[in-house]
């Protein structure tokens, strides 16, 4: 028999589960909600000493219990932040956990405490700076009723089950937040499922992505023992979908779901794949973190600044700036008589915006301050998850910008990154950008979670008369550059620069 062990996540208690454990129940398993000190029963008088180690003593209880007399499979679930202790405690009873569910959830290391996957990087900052000052007791206020938002989206949960979710909600004990997890490494030994929640801004598709990018962290996620799930709902399945959520379950327990495909280290991965064009090549400058591809012209000539998306793994190599798409950009055009530039910025991390913005403007001015540069006569360029950082040249656009283009972007804050309250919104910054030209390339087969922020953003482009040029390209993916280089890609590419460089001025123009 499998014995579902249920570990909830911030401010919530085993209420979120009753749905979900009857259902489990029905199916023929048993489902075993875990009481978190401090976050089930009574308020408590204190919060002081309640730290992770508590909540993994919790669970570790719970997986004790149920294996005291029998033999049981026990499948651990982790939602949200409950998988922070529901890996200490499969660390330690690794022989007796069958599986790791790791629901709509962060992949937690060893060492690193659970604030760092609080998706509010304001809040992250209060919290470890209030630590500093006062240790690591009190607790975090749960959210009001129209403040879930800003942990994760509430798609699909019923008004009267957000209600329940708020009335019940319970302080988060600041301990369990700051408390580094730790790890002995047995639980590696352990299969995995990951149950991504579409509604709030994850999909395998993303995930295969970010894994062909060979960041190491995510290399375990192609182990055949790894499997994978979605949902079409927000953060909170066991609230929006449960019935749907038991079946994932039943399924996952059985070792079935999704499994991402390894890079082939034979093969180059998608995005160090050649460019779907023969650009010839160009004089090319290194001046720190940007390189110029330079036309052959001695007077000023207007420029393109290309920027790339992500968030891209601070170790990966090459470096952006590299990738056969910028490289190829770039020499498009400096053949058409632009200067074609490239920065490498920290995106690392969706927390990283505010510096990867602070990187794309002191490019700017290093392109602009150069003699060869029409400072006059500027277009900026952006790509995938670069796309946020349009939202301050749309909200204030300067003189000299004469275009803004984004091919394949992310136009508004997905709801698990915590941008939601900051300045990287561009759907809503496109209402303050006057007669600045977008020229914006849209993919058919988009990754749907990144096409309904497109799509958002040309509603709100429409309702105020924004100035926007749409490249289609209805049977391209995200990344077509190398991934589908086939005529209908080629033609949107050349579409796409010719629209850029005559409204940046072509050489001669004005």
């Amino acid at each position: 028999m499998t014995a579902f062990v249920l570990v909830s996540g911030m401010f919530t208690g085993t209420h979120v589960w009753q749905d979900t454990a009857a259902r489990l129940t029905a199916a023929g398993a048993e489902a075993h909600p875990v009481a978190l000190t401090g976050l089930d029963g009574p308020p408590i008088a204190t919060e002081t000493g309640i730290d992770l180690e508590t909540h993994i003593t919790d669970v570790l209880a719970v997986i004790d219990s149920v294996t005291a007399t029998t033999d049981r499979k026990i499948v651990l679930v982790g939602h949200d932040y409950g998988i922070h202790p529901a890996l200490g405690a499969a660390d330690r009873r690794a022989d007796r956990v069958e599986r790791i569910v790791y629901l709509d959830s962060a992949m937690p290391r060893d060492g690193v405490p659970p604030l760092a996957a609080v998706p509010d990087q304001s809040l992250r900052e209060r919290l470890a700076d209030e630590a500093g000052d006062a240790g690591h007791g009190g607790a975090l206020p749960p959210p009001a009723h129209d403040e879930w938002g800003r942990w994760g989206s509430t798609a699909g949960v019923p008004a009267p089950a957000l209600d329940r979710l708020t009335a019940l909600a319970a302080p988060q004990p600041l301990g369990t937040l700051l408390h580094p997890l730790t790890l002995t490494g047995a639980v590696h030994s352990v299969p995995t499922t990951g149950v991504l929640c579409t509604g709030n801004g994850t999909s395998i598709e993303m995930v295969q992505m970010l894994v062909g990018f060979g960041d190491p962290a995510l290399r375990a996620l192609v182990d055949p023992r790894v499997t994978f799930f979605e949902l079409a709902t927000g953060h909170w399945p066991m609230l929006s979908c449960s019935a749907e959520l038991t079946d994932v379950l039943l399924r996952a327990a059985a070792g079935e779901g999704h499994r991402l495909v390894p890079v082939d280290a034979a093969e180059p991965p998608p995005h160090l794949r050649p460019f779907l064009l023969d650009v010839p090549e160009v004089p090319r400058e290194r001046h720190g973190n940007v390189d110029l591809y330079l036309p052959d012209a001695e007077e000023p000539r207007p420029a393109v600044l290309f920027v790339h998306g992500g968030p891209v793994p601070a170790d990966a190599r090459p470096t952006p700036r590299d990738w056969p798409t910028l490289t190829g950009y770039a020499r498009m055009a400096a053949g058409g008589g632009a200067v074609g530039a490239v920065v490498d910025h920290r995106l690392h991390d969706p927390a990283d915006y505010e510096r990867a913005a602070a990187d794309v403007a002191a490019a700017v001015e290093l392109l602009r301050d150069d003699p060869r540069v029409d400072a006059d006569r500027i277009a900026l360029w952006f790509f995938s998850g670069g796309g946020p950082i349009t939202a301050d040249w749309l909200d204030a656009p300067p003189a000299w910008l004469r275009c803004l283009a984004a091919t394949y972007p992310i136009l508004a804050p997905l709801p698990n990154w915590g941008l939601s309250g900051t300045r990287f919104h561009p759907a809503r910054a496109v209402a303050n950008a006057g007669t600045l030209p977008v020229v914006l390339t849209r993919v058919g087969r988009e990754v749907p979670e990144i096409a309904a922020t497109v799509e958002e953003f040309l509603a709100a482009a429409e309702e105020c008369g924004a100035d926007v040029d749409v490249v289609d390209v209805p049977h391209a993916h995200h990344s077509f550059e190398t991934v589908d280089p086939t005529d209908e890609s080629r033609d949107a590419v050349r579409r796409a620069m010719r629209s850029v460089l005559d409204r940046v001025g072509r050489p001669g123009k004005a």
